[in-house]
């Protein structure tokens, strides 16, 4: 098997002319601009924002008190090393902003996102069974069967220490 071949990639902020895109994205892959987490709805497309500079990745979080959410994560093609730099250069801007933490939150289904977050540090802090059945009465487009054919129920949470 070939390895990906790995790019130059390029972190910057979002601007303004990137709101169509992101907006695109968000629809595209997330099936909405808006996306539930611990019961809340919340729109991702007025969060800040990070870009990788050709627009094959994006990240968008939230403040959370003396921490930070990570509420939306995209990179294309996978293996080639977008995903790696949006969250090193995310996690070098929190750090900067002072925050402690940079938590996340997936679904029960999502093994390749568990396995690409626990490589890079981060840790399970939380399951919420049935959170995925309840976040299905605000948000009936949530998929009831994920990948690898496992059906979507609960929430995990997982944390990186940003010290």
């Amino acid at each position: 098997m070939i390895a990906p071949k790995r790019v130059a990639v390029v972190v910057r902020d979002a601007t303004p002319a990137d709101r169509e895109w992101i907006s695109n994205l968000l629809r595209e892959r997330w099936h909405d601009t808006l996306i539930t987490a611990h019961g809340e709805l919340i729109d991702a497309l007025e969060l800040p924002a990070l870009v990788i500079d050709d627009r094959r990745g994006l990240a968008t979080w939230r403040q959370v008190g003396g921490d930070a959410e990570l509420m939306t994560f995209d990179a294309m093609p996978t293996g080639c090393g977008t995903g790696t730099a949006l969250i090193e250069a995310l996690v070098a801007r929190l750090s900067k902003q002072g925050c402690a933490r940079l938590c996340l939150t997936t679904t029960n289904d999502n093994l390749s996102a568990l396995r690409f977050y626990m490589r890079r540090g981060f840790r399970l802090v939380a399951l919420r069974p049935g959170a995925i059945d309840e976040a299905r009465k605000q948000k009936p487009s949530i998929s009831l069967i994920g990948q690898h054919g496992i059906p979507i129920h609960d929430e995990i949470e997982l944390c990186l220490a940003l010290d």
